[in-house]
């Protein structure tokens, strides 16, 4: 069984984002190899960066318990929603605190949009930034277009096209995550 966290990168009141958040969620447990775990950024109230955490001796208690559940990930899922042409500041400033908890982990990469383009801008932005992370953006994306008509507040979809959408996703996550939790073991057994 794989932990995999997923990220809701939004704190906005009346986010849809949360909604797809819940759909991954449901999702990623009917596999049956998935742990999921949702690390909702509004739960978490990271301050402004002001220092990576592995350069602090002073770190707030939640950046702390955070960097525990991403270390612990085999991989991750951001539910972002898409702002501007790009993703919120308070996704950005989550990501920018840690570095090692990121390395060499896949990132399957969801995005949300009220348009109809389902959030393509913020995913070509977040795959850069996860890659300077030095994690792997996997190949697959998820971007739901006019998510408030697709989903149901609980993450129900109301588009059944959803369902085939987020299970060809989730395969691709599960194969790079298999194929990096086994390079990993094996550099360990060396």
């Amino acid at each position: 069984m794989f932990y995999m966290p997923v990220i809701l990168g939004s704190v906005r009141r009346g986010r849809v984002s949360e909604r797809a958040a819940f759909f991954m969620i449901n999702r990623m447990k009917q596999t049956g190899r998935i742990e999921p775990e949702l690390l909702d950024l509004l739960d978490y109230s990271l301050p402004m960066l002001e220092e990576r955490l592995r350069f602090r001796n002073d770190a707030p208690p939640r950046v702390v318990e955070l960097s525990g559940k991403l270390s612990k990930a085999d991989a991750l899922v951001i539910v972002t929603p898409e702002y501007n042409n790009s993703f919120p500041g308070v996704l950005k400033n989550c990501l920018d605190y840690f570095k090692p908890e990121y390395h060499r982990k896949p990132i399957g990469i969801v995005t949300v949009s009220a348009a109809e383009f389902g959030g393509v801008n913020c995913l070509a932005q977040l795959r850069l930034v996860t890659l300077a992370m030095s994690a792997f953006p996997i190949p697959a994306s998820l971007p739901i277009s006019k998510a408030a008509e697709r989903l149901q507040e609980d993450g129900a979809p109301i588009d059944s096209s959803l369902d085939a959408k987020a299970q060809s996703f989730l395969n691709e996550l599960i194969w790079f995550t298999e194929a990096i939790v086994a390079r990993k073991a094996a550099d360990q057994g060396t």
